[in-house]
């Protein structure tokens, strides 16, 4: 049986993650960021978990993915659900992971077509 890598069309991959970096399409990224099924690799404001607020999930929101996967870090911490209530009124669906949990959950669903973001926090 043969085997082949499903690439999805256009997206993005993250291909590496070691805690305190993240590789998507090739580039490292060394601080949070949010990578959407298609389209820019953003960065994004968030150097701590307690950091979090509103704002990062208003944010999210309005790049209109249909699940988002959060990677909380180097382990797993659930956000409030007051701070993700964006999501929840938009009815898009968060899932929380650790880092590398998020990079390996986010690449199979985006190599589904799926229209997954993934908000990956990198701790400094």
């Amino acid at each position: 049986m043969k085997f082949q890598l499903d690439q999805p069309q256009g997206g993005n991959t993250i291909s590496r993650h070691d805690g305190r970096s993240v590789w998507v399409n090739g580039t490292e990224h060394r601080s949070s960021l949010l990578v959407p099924w298609q389209g820019t690799v953003q960065a994004w404001d968030l150097p701590r978990f307690e950091d979090l607020t509103e704002a990062h999930f208003e944010r999210i929101r309005d790049l209109k993915p249909e699940l988002v996967i959060f990677g909380s870090g180097s382990r797993i911490r659930f956000a409030r659900p007051q701070l993700y209530r964006a999501l929840i009124d938009a009815r898009i669906g968060m899932e929380t992971m650790d880092l590398g949990a998020a990079c390996r959950t986010y690449n199979v669903l985006a190599s589904e077509g799926r229209a997954v973001l993934a908000a990956l926090m990198i701790e400094g």
